[in-house]
């Protein structure tokens, strides 16, 4: 198989993984039609960084260390788990506040906060590299060409930054920012339980070791 194959097979198995819901798209989506539409790109711009150095390191075989020290990955995951679980009860504790978006909006767009926030929440799931080390394996030869691997980073990017901008632009269109305006404390509520299940599921795999 070329390496064109190969670069096509594994950008497409990251893409239906990256269009699986999950803490990223509740952080972006959420980001995108409470804020600004900049700050719904920054954020796909912090999901497509977080998703790159993910690559990285699962390229340069940081996952044999995980499994080589079980604890460290364990630690990884209760880590990344408790900061879900922080940023669920920030989400739930806002919630009844209201938020005046538009002309006269309260909140000013803070694209660089909002970077920094979906950089740490995608980073905040070791999981993700441990999906990217199972597809790299499977798909990749046992001899990696030089320019397959510095394409893999640039193609895990282009899917992460894509998707998210997407869902940013979709989510700070007026339509759905009217819809989240009128439902706000609900919206939120239900982000904020979806952050904190999805906070408490990885620091539980973690305690059990699965």
């Amino acid at each position: 198989m070329s390496s064109a194959s190969i670069f096509i097979s594994i950008i497409a198995a990251l893409s239906i993984g990256a269009m699986s819901p999950g803490p990223s798209f509740v952080m972006v989506s959420r980001i995108a039609v409470s804020r600004s539409r900049a700050d719904g790109l920054a954020a796909a711009l912090g999901m497509g960084i977080g998703g790159a150095f993910f690559s990285i390191l699962a390229l340069a075989g940081l996952t044999a260390l995980l499994s080589q020290f079980e604890w460290l990955y364990i630690g990884l995951k209760i880590a990344g788990g408790t900061y879900l679980a922080w940023i669920a009860i920030n989400i739930w504790r806002g919630a009844s506040k209201p938020l005046d978006i538009g002309e006269t909006a309260t909140m000013k767009p803070a694209p660089g906060r909002s970077f920094i926030t979906a950089l740490l929440t995608q980073i905040s799931n070791p999981k993700t590299i441990v999906v990217y080390a199972g597809i790299f394996a499977a798909l990749l030869p046992k001899t990696v060409p030089l320019g397959l691997m510095l394409a893999l980073p640039v193609g895990v990017f282009a899917v992460e930054a894509g998707w998210y901008s997407i869902v940013a632009l979709a989510f700070s269109a007026h339509h759905p920012r009217q819809i989240y305006l009128a439902a706000k404390a609900w919206i939120d509520r239900t982000a904020g339980a979806v952050m904190a299940g999805l906070g408490l599921e990885l620091v539980v795999s973690g305690v059990s070791g699965r």
